[in-house]
């Protein structure tokens, strides 16, 4: 199968996608490149980016692809991930009573 890889992976960024986001997408572009079509590739790597940030499911076969095509380039933006600060969600009532107690 023949296809043309001559294509600009950067025409695929969008203007709202931020440095990281767009490093991680382009990283998985420019990998597979040469062993898909444009057209399925950038369906790739929108299913990654949205398994990745976005917490989306999608059918098993497609999930196993992705993850398998993917595994390199998330495992290293995992393992960054892992030294940033962590959201922490309480309830409003534990709030207020942080604030009267000054904690």
């Amino acid at each position: 199968m023949s296809f043309d890889t001559t294509w600009d992976t950067d025409k695929y960024k969008s203007k709202f996608e931020s440095k990281e986001h767009w490093a991680l997408r382009k990283a998985f572009l420019d990998q597979y490149k040469t062993k898909y079509p444009e057209e399925k590739l950038v369906c790739y790597a929108q299913v990654f980016y949205n398994m990745e940030f976005m917490g989306c499911k999608y059918p098993k076969k497609t999930m196993d692809l992705v993850n398998e095509l993917s595994k390199d380039i998330a495992g290293e933006h995992r393992e960054a991930m892992e030294g940033r600060l962590k959201r922490t969600f309480i309830g409003a009532a534990d709030a207020a009573n942080n604030k009267v107690t000054r904690k």
